[in-house]
């Protein structure tokens, strides 16, 4: 099954309400998705939205990388060789890592249609179905309250808040009115999105524990690059601290698990170039005792079945962050997983299990000059 071509559409899905973060806001997720073809016919696909402030790609980085970069060296290689295919992927070009995982996700598509079985099968078959959180963006206290509320009808029972806006006061006053609202059987995951000083982080999560507010873990409090600052915020505090953004490879998964500087890690695709790589996050984690959480970016159905079926093959991953296309305002996907509540259900289909629809395709195609917010 050697590659016969790989192939590039740029997409812009509108969200139903703009997601607010300490980094970014988002009104419109835009994205590539990567076709590759086997000289068999067969097609595996994978998807690379653009995240600048987070892994630093653009659309059209994204699209240079893959065209110009990576797919000269990967078209003729059999994909049954995957040894030697994703040691090719990772070291033709550094970084670039939404690009690589959009290649490695179609890889592992193809693999999964080879072998006849679902992609979490293959990779290790731990379950079929996934709890995810939903995200409160980033608002006054008021709106966050709403936002969360609303949650909770529609069946979530943990939120994500987002916070690292403005004072540490207005931010305690946010996951206040969020726990009034939603009261003590929801869980409470912060992600503060780098927006804390060390010594900031641990008076506000200090107060947020003895105001009695019950959060079960603060997402990435400081810096990426502090690990001494997310280290100092860890050993000081009582709840669960979870390194996201300092965490992108292997190496920094080691370089963080060495020191203690973070109680849990959050494996992204879009930072560790893919599955296969992804796979070494976890079992470093695992072999430290470390459990993991599955995130994502602003991505269709499309990026979050290929990162479902990673964070259902293994047992040590138990928590996960799957609701970025319930946001959306359309889904290109046919397939793939689909949502009761919070129940995010596996598809049983040989590989990702997903289509394209190509006629929404051809209504939503961009110039992929477009730039995200």
């Amino acid at each position: 099954m050697k590659i016969h071509s790989i192939e590039l559409a740029t997409v812009a899905v509108p969200l139903r309400k703009p997601f607010k973060t300490a980094l970014r806001t988002v009104h419109t997720a835009y994205s590539t998705f990567v076709k590759v073809t086997t000289e068999d016919g067969k097609s595996g696909w994978g998807e690379a939205p653009p995240t600048h402030v987070i892994t630093g790609d653009s659309m059209a980085s994204i699209a240079y990388a893959i065209e110009e970069v990576l797919a000269p060296k990967l078209i003729g290689m059999d994909i049954r060789n995957r040894t030697e295919l994703f040691a090719v992927l990772h070291k033709t070009i550094v970084r670039n890592t939404s690009a690589k995982a959009a290649v490695d996700m179609a890889i592992h598509d193809l693999l999964g249609q080879l072998a006849g079985l679902p992609l979490y099968q293959l990779l290790g078959g731990h379950r079929n179905k996934l709890d995810s959180n939903f995200t409160v963006s980033v608002n006054d206290p008021i709106e966050m309250g709403d936002d969360a509320h609303r949650c909770v009808e529609d069946g979530f029972t943990t939120l994500k808040v987002k916070v690292g806006i403005g004072s540490s006061e207005l931010d305690i006053e946010r996951v206040k009115e969020i726990r009034n609202r939603v009261g003590h059987t929801v869980k409470i995951r912060l992600d503060a999105n780098q927006g804390w000083k060390p010594k900031e982080a641990i008076r506000t999560i200090i107060a947020m524990e003895d105001a009695g507010l019950e959060i079960e873990l603060v997402e990435q409090p400081v810096h990426a690059e502090d690990i001494d600052g997310l280290l100092y915020v860890t050993q000081n505090t009582l709840t669960p601290i979870m390194a996201d953004e300092s965490v992108f490879s292997p190496k920094d998964a080691l370089r963080v698990l060495q020191c203690g500087a973070a109680d849990l890690i959050n494996i992204k695709l879009m930072k560790s170039g893919g599955i296969h790589e992804a796979l070494k996050i976890n079992a470093l984690a695992e072999s430290y005792g470390v459990q993991c959480m599955t995130g994502s970016m602003i991505e269709t159905k499309l990026g979050i079945t290929a990162a479902a079926h990673f964070a259902a093959s293994q047992p040590n991953i138990t928590r996960c962050d799957f609701d970025a296309p319930l946001m959306l305002n359309g889904d290109p996907v046919i397939g793939g997983v689909t949502y009761t509540k919070q129940l995010v259900q596996l598809p049983n289909e040989p590989g990702l299990g997903v289509q394209i629809d190509s006629t929404w395709l051809s209504h939503h195609r961009t110039s992929g000059n477009e730039e995200e917010q």
